[in-house]
Formats: structure tokens, C-alpha cells, sequence
């Protein structure tokens, strides 16, 4: 049957569904917004966390942590930072504020944690207090650390969440993990880190409501387990983990991770070999295992992961998620069949014309989207709306 036969045989609900299905595979283009560069010269930029009065906290990849204040430029290095691996995919990677930092001044950070002796490295996830005039962490703490170490500077994973229970922070912290790449096996066993979200208190003990406590050779930390490489997380309005992972070439997902479930990696996939070739089965589904709410192919290697609730942009962004892609060098405006909620029905490419890689995003506590590029002259840019 010619297409146009076809298209008139439909009832409308159909031709609306093939609609979204060719919109969310074929990404539109839109320029409505305007980067404001807020600070430049940062050595690959990993994570921003927003302080009082404007300012900012940075992390760059190498080691250092910086605070930019409105109309300054980034200080120097924070005192106080522990060694990092800072090799391949690995250092100081992502940074969180608490949400009482106005009257504690708590951040969490995660970065490559170097074995005290032996060799290799994991993810770990640490707390510590800014002094009070900006210039280092003090009382540093690690509450978290990846186990088992190994020799690999791949795959650390490494965003922070803090969780929300009825709409009211609970104490708890979700850090999601990658396996290691060359352990990716490790993702399917209980009895390590790799390839886990895992949920913790803020004081580094274990939720007495997790998955897996009190279940024989399970780490009691999981939440979730089967996921590759994982480098965006975000809470949806109604405390909703989301996030998103690396898949192989292709199969890069947005899942919503439940407690105790199995997202599949690498027994289920949508993604292959690198340089072509099936992995293990070659299969894309089996029965245990969660399909993602949306996948990529080709992969945009996504990174950063923000939902917007403000109106700054008008009311038909609010509701939208965004991710940043690495490997494109865009932000990816993604809609959804409800606000905050739902399948994805488009997606739109932002910062085109700016051509760098985006490594987060996050929506400031003006209703505007802040976002950070990957390079060696990484910037930190304020999104405003278009004209």
C-alpha cells in the first residue's frame, strides 16, 4: 500500500502515535534559549551546586573544587579536598548541597577514591562542612565506598540524590555507580557495587527499608542493580528517582529505578559491541529484567539529568526533562506525555551553536537551567530565555 493510502486508512489516534514515535526518533532543532557564560576557564567541569546569595560550588575532574561568587571569578582551589584518581573517566566528579546548607553548610561530593595501598580504585561518596569564608571543606567524612577497588579508570558512574518522602527530604542520599567496564558481569551479583544504585543515609548507615537488607550475600546499600554507567539522576516533583546510563554502542537509557529491580546489563541491551558485534545473547528483553522508559540509538552519551518546575521558559517547557549529551554536544529538551511523568513523545536539541560537550545541568533556585561544558576551558552557563 503507497504511504499516502496508508496515512488515509488510519483513525486519528494512530496517525498521532506514529507522529510522536518519528518526533522522538528523529530529535527536533530549537535556539530558545540564550547561554550567558557565568564563569570560564574551568578544567573539565564535572558537577555545580547551588550555594546562597548566587553563588556557586564546582567541581573539576582533576581534583580541585571552586566557589564562584556573582561577578567573580572561579576562587581558587578549596583546601581540604582528599586524593583522587583522576585518571581516564576518573577524579572529583559530582557535588551536592544540602538542602539545609544555609544553616549546616554540608556538601556532598563523589570522586575516584584511591586504595590506601595495593592499587585500585572505586567510587566513593563523601561529606564535609565549607567554612565559613569559602576557602575549604572541613570535617570530612566518607560515608560511602565502592567495593570491591580495581584497576580501571572507566565506568565510576558518580551522581548524587537527595531523596524526598511525601514531598519532604528524608535524610537519605541515592549515588548511582558504574561496573567498572571491564567488570561488567559484576552488575548482575549482589555481592558488589558495581553497576548499583545504591541508597544510604546521610551519616553513611543503611536505610532499614532497603531492598536487600537482611538478604544472604546482598551488599544491604542496593537499590537497584543491572545498570552499565550511569551519569544523570534527578527526583521528579513527586520524589521519583530517574536516571539515566552509558549503554555499549547504542542503548544508552532513561530508566526509573525501583527498589530490589534488575535492570538487565549486559544480559538485555539495545546497544552492541564497540566496533559492531552482539553482546552475550544479543537479546533485548528476558523476564526479571526492566525495559528502560526510553533508549537511545545511536548513543548520545547523555550526562546531567534536571526536570524543570519553574515557568521561566513559558508553560510548555515546565514539566520537560533535560540531559545534556557528551558525545553531540547538546542539551537534549526532552517532553514527555505528562508533566514530570510518562513516555517521551519529542525531543529537541538546545546549545547547538555552542558545540561543546555538556556535562550537567540542573535547574537553579531562580527557575533557570545552569549547565557546564567538558573541556579543558569549560564553562558554567546561565540559560536564558529566548527572544
Amino acid at each position: 500500500m503507497p504511504p499516502s493510502q496508508w496515512i488515509r486508512a488510519q483513525p486519528a489516534p494512530v496517525l498521532i502515535a506514529a507522529l510522536f514515535a518519528v518526533l522522538a526518533c528523529h530529535p527536533a532543532q530549537s535556539q530558545a534559549v540564550r547561554p550567558e557564560t557565568v564563569a570560564a576557564g574551568l578544567e573539565n567541569p564535572w558537577g555545580v551546586a547551588f550555594l546562597p546569595e548566587g553563588r556557586f560550588l564546582v567541581t573539576e575532574r582533576p581534583g580541585r573544587m571552586r566557589v564562584i561568587a556573582p561577578g567573580a571569578k572561579p576562587s581558587a582551589p578549596l583546601a581540604g579536598v582528599p586524593p583522587v584518581a583522576a585518571s581516564g573517566q576518573g577524579g572529583l566528579l559530582d557535588v551536592l548541597a544540602d538542602s539545609d546548607f544555609a544553616r549546616n553548610r554540608t556538601v556532598y561530593f563523589c570522586y575516584s577514591e584511591p586504595a590506601a595501598s595495593g592499587g585500585g580504585n572505586s567510587t566513593a561518596l563523601a561529606r564535609a562542612t565549607l567554612s565559613a569564608d569559602d576557602s575549604r571543606l572541613e570535617n570530612l567524612k566518607v560515608i560511602f565506598s565502592q567495593k570491591p577497588k580495581v584497576s580501571s579508570n572507566l565506568h565510576f558512574g558518580c551522581r548524587i540524590v537527595e531523596s524526598r518522602t511525601g514531598g519532604t527530604v528524608d535524610g537519605k542520599l541515592f549515588l548511582v555507580l558504574g561496573e567498572r567496564f571491564s567488570r561488567k558481569e559484576d552488575a548482575q551479583n549482589l555481592d558488589n557495587h558495581h553497576g548499583k544504585i545504591v541508597r544510604i543515609n546521610k551519616d553513611g548507615s543503611v536505610p532499614k527499608d532497603n531492598p536487600f537488607v537482611g538478604r544472604a550475600g546482598a551488599l544491604p546499600e542496593i537499590w537497584s542493580y543491572g545498570h552499565r554507567n550511569a551519569q544523570g539522576a534527578t527526583l521528579a516533583p513527586d520524589g521519583t528517582l530517574w536516571m539515566h546510563e552509558h549503554g555499549p554502542q547504542g542503548g544508552d537509557e532513561i530508566n526509573l529505578p525501583k527498589p530490589g529491580a534488575n535492570y538487565g546489563w549486559p544480559v538485555i541491551t539495545y546497544g552492541e559491541n564497540y566496533g559492531g558485534g552482539k553482546i552475550g545473547e544479543g537479546i533485548t528483553e528476558k523476564a526479571g529484567m526492566q525495559q528502560p522508559l526510553h533508549y537511545w540509538v545511536p548513543s548520545i552519551a547523555p550526562s546531567g539529568m534536571a526536570f524543570l518546575t519553574s515557568e521561566r521558559y513559558g508553560k510548555a517547557w515546565q514539566g520537560n526533562l533535560f540531559v545534556g549529551s557528551l558525545k553531540f554536544g547538546y542539551l537534549d529538551r526532552i517532553e514527555l506525555s505528562a508533566p514530570f511523568s510518562g513516555k517521551v513523545v519529542s525531543e529537541n536539541k538546545l546549545l547547538t551553536e555552542v558545540g561543546e560537550r555538556i556535562r550537567d545541568v540542573k535547574q537553579g533556585p531562580d527557575g533557570l537551567l545552569y549547565v557546564l561544558t567538558d573541556n579543558s576551558n569549560g564553562k558554567l552557563l546561565r540559560l536564558l530565555p529566548g527572544r
